[in-house]
């Protein structure tokens, strides 16, 4: 373990793969649940946080140029803010969604940063915490806390009647409207459609079905 915290090319090559497969297991509950920072993203991040810290240490170790070796990492941590703007979503009704996903892109970026740093056990330590929130505790949140989640479903369509049939298949589905937005660009009509539902595993399902409606030419869900 000594010899992988030292600055050679086999720690270097070992920190980086552990970057790819903590950020994949990470990325690979977020992809299984459709949201848009998904498998690769997360393993992007991690490694390019790993990268930072890496380099840091190259910079003061081989070209003994003796800065604050904990400012380039200090520049992800601020930047991942960006990233994590991008997968929040404010809907009408002013539900705010994504700040898991968001949460989880920062959390995935220190992560990184203790891998390039070779903190071996604070990387797996904080890799099992995040896996255990998202896996364990959202299931328990769900069923004791929330009792239901919202979903927002994205549809593009093509004639206005087409709307009945998408609410019927939701009604069959056991899952309530709380919120529906249409606007209309040429011949397409778009919807933003705000259900609530017990259980998730019923998501994939309907968006098989709605895709199967006559004159629907896409349907997906947005973040949460």
């Amino acid at each position: 373990m000594e010899y992988l915290r030292n600055f050679n090319l086999l720690s270097i090559l070992v920190r980086l793969v552990l970057a790819m497969v903590f950020g994949g297991l990470i990325g690979l509950e977020r992809e299984t649940k459709r949201r848009p920072a998904g498998f690769r993203t997360h393993i992007l991040i991690c490694v390019g946080s790993a990268l930072t810290t890496l380099t840091s240490q190259y910079l003061y170790l081989e070209m003994h140029m003796y800065t604050d070796l904990a400012r380039l990492g200090a520049q992800v941590i601020a930047g991942m803010g960006f990233i994590g703007a991008g997968t929040i979503i404010i809907t009408k009704r002013k539900d705010v969604k994504g700040l898991t996903t968001a949460a989880g892109l920062w959390t995935t970026a220190i992560i990184g940063l203790c891998l390039g740093a070779g903190y071996f056990e604070g990387a797996i330590a904080g890799t099992l915490a995040v896996l255990f929130i998202e896996l364990i505790l959202g299931k328990f949140e769900y069923k004791y806390i929330k009792k239901y989640t919202q979903e927002i479903f994205y549809i593009e369509f093509r004639k206005k009647g087409t709307i009945n049939e998408i609410s019927k298949i939701f009604e069959k589905n056991k899952m309530t409207i709380v919120d529906m937005e249409m606007n209309k660009v040429d011949k397409l009509k778009k919807a933003f459609i705000t259900i609530k539902v017990k259980n998730s595993n019923k998501i994939d399902p309907v968006i098989e079905e709605i895709g199967r409606v006559e004159n629907v030419e896409f349907v997906d869900t947005l973040t949460q």
